[in-house]
């Protein structure tokens, strides 16, 4: 497994511990899987399908996606699989029981949006609108030129949108979402509720839209991890690849514990 780049002084869950004390918040572009050239273009293996497999159930069900799709583009990429999640950087969320929680105030304000990025990506080849009908992400990963101009038309949007709406800077990518519940009040809400209530939560992102998450699961005890350089966590892995190794090792030793 590829070592962490920097470990801190907290311990993280340890397999002597017992797995059984801990819950897991896992982002997922970038953070479990490599960024790809556009989001359709992200593919889940079975290698990384049976992982998440073993550490629910190691957890006991305590694992959720944390992510910026949208919970039915979850439910596609790591189809037949489903579990607990939260989507649109915690504007949706799937508890344990299955029950969807969403925030679609103003939706429809974003018609006039969605028509003039629809337009502007029609004439910049490598810029992709990614429509989640609740947010609208621009993403510029094959454009990155572009990233100043879209900025600022993405700024005017916002401004004319009103004050229920807020532009989320991501890795190549700028959103236009409506205001709402973050990733961390989404990690909050699932700390509230079985099977999380009650354990040290783990959370694992690699961006920005991650940082509530962090500091959600740092006030309440537990471990956040960063993949990659973007953002700081408390543990530091280089990549996906490395949060991938990592948390086979961890299950690994659960088994050899159990």
């Amino acid at each position: 497994m590829p070592k962490p780049m920097e470990r801190t002084d907290w311990p993280g869950p340890e397999p002597a511990f017992g797995l059984g004390r801990y819950c897991l918040f896992l982002d997922v572009d970038g953070t479990l899987v490599e960024f790809a050239a556009s989001p359709d273009g992200v593919h889940v293996d079975d290698a990384l399908a049976s992982l998440m497999d073993q550490g629910s159930r190691a957890l006991g069900g305590a694992l959720a996606l944390v992510s910026g799709r949208s919970i039915a583009d979850l439910d596609q990429l790591f189809a037949p699989r489903r579990w607990p999640a939260a989507g649109l950087h915690g504007l949706e969320r799937r508890d344990a029981d299955g029950r969807t929680h969403a925030t679609t105030e103003g939706i429809e304000q974003l018609a006039t949006a969605r028509a003039m990025l629809a337009a502007i990506a029609s004439q910049h080849p490598g810029v992709i609108v990614e429509d989640k009908a609740a947010s609208l992400a621009v993403h510029f990963r094959q454009a990155p030129q572009l990233e100043s101009s879209l900025t600022w038309i993405l700024e005017q949007l916002v401004r004319d949108l009103g004050s229920g709406f807020q532009l989320q800077p991501g890795a190549c990518v700028l959103e236009l979402k409506l205001k709402g519940p973050t990733k961390g009040h989404a990690i909050n809400a699932f700390l509230a509720e079985p099977p999380f209530a009650g354990r040290i939560p783990v959370f694992a992102g690699d961006d920005l839209t991650d940082l509530d998450g962090f500091v959600a699961v740092e006030n309440a005890g537990g471990l956040s991890i960063s993949v990659g350089d973007r953002v700081r966590g408390r543990l530091r892995l280089p990549s996906p690849a490395a949060l991938r190794g990592f948390l086979a090792d961890l299950i690994g030793a659960e088994r050899r514990h159990a």
